[in-house]
């Protein structure tokens, strides 16, 4: 199945008011926002939206405000929903669900808690989640920094199109360039690879990348704008310059405990999205201060707000 998943999608986060419970008005500015930053689509309860701490109710409620919020306004932006869970009953129907609702494609983390060694498994379980929306393109959410299973890409894209006849690629969060980029030139280009490493942008667009998935997309899209651009127009100079204010943006979140620090960053371009769910720990006053000074030392209300 060919698909044209390219750019940059942002992988959103789920608004909570302070007791915890959902803030589902908050999703349609957050959208509108994101087509400022000329985001191309969104990736919808992956780990930065806190999927897998949410209960399968609010994944629904989510999913179903995020592609509303997209249909009102001008610009079409591809809505693709993350699925997977521990319980493959549970993924089927987050899977029918998002067909339901007109979602663009559905994406799944496979089951983890009890861990298994076989690619055959892998293809086993994502034949279940996928054919619950056979009419939607399927990508497989690699990320063996938090699932622990580390099978060959490139092996599971021979294996797996034939078992799953709606896949359509992968969202690759993973740092190996060659494997990525095996997987790009994999079957004459056939399948979608979105990168999911933020921090690399550069070095996948290097091997071919056309697409991405990323959690700072949400707040710094300008920035990875130029990177592209720079990239395209053949000044790596340029390129390099703002991969590393995008390295050195993301070394600074990452002091302050990573996917929280990410969340409160929205507050800082005026979007609150609330708190992290535990066992998230979200950053109290005093460290979101002291994020805030450390992002301005390094420019960042300069170069990653959009234009009004």
């Amino acid at each position: 199945m060919q698909h044209d998943y390219t750019g940059l999608f942002a992988a959103v986060f789920t608004p909570m008011h302070k007791d915890g419970s959902l803030n589902l008005a908050q999703i349609q500015p957050i959208v509108d926002y994101l087509r400022r930053a000329q985001i191309s689509g969104l990736y919808v309860c992956g780990s930065t939206g806190e999927g897998p701490s949410l209960s399968s109710d609010e994944r629904r409620a989510v999913a179903a405000a995020y592609v509303e919020a997209v249909r009102l306004g001008r610009r079409k932006l591809p809505v693709i929903v993350q699925v997977g869970h521990n319980s493959l009953a549970e993924a089927r129907a987050l899977a029918s669900h998002a067909e339901t609702i007109g979602a663009d494609a559905t994406s799944a983390m496979p089951p983890s808690y009890f861990k298994f060694r076989s690619l055959e498994t892998l293809i086993d379980c994502l034949s279940e989640i996928a054919s619950a929306a056979a009419n939607l393109p399927f990508f497989y959410y690699h990320i063996p920094s938090v699932t622990g299973l580390d099978f060959n890409m490139v092996e599971f894209l021979r294996r797996g199109h034939k078992r799953l006849p709606n896949l359509a690629g992968i969202k690759y969060s993973d740092a190996s360039i060659d494997e990525y980029q095996a997987c790009l030139q994999f079957a004459n280009q056939q399948f979608g690879v979105l990168f999911g490493c933020d921090e690399m942008l550069l070095s996948a667009l290097s091997v071919g990348a056309a697409g991405a998935v990323g959690s700072t997309y949400n707040f710094a899209g300008p920035l990875y704008q130029r990177i592209i651009k720079a990239f395209k127009q053949g000044d790596l100079t340029e390129a390099q310059r703002c991969q590393t204010l995008s390295v050195d943006m993301i070394r600074i979140l990452y002091r302050y405990r990573g996917q929280p620090a990410f969340k409160a960053a929205m507050k800082l371009v005026g979007l609150d999205c609330g708190p992290s769910r535990l066992p998230l720990e979200t950053l109290k006053p005093k460290e979101l201060k002291a994020m805030e000074q450390d992002l301005k030392r390094i420019g960042f209300f300069d170069w990653a707000l959009p234009p009004d």
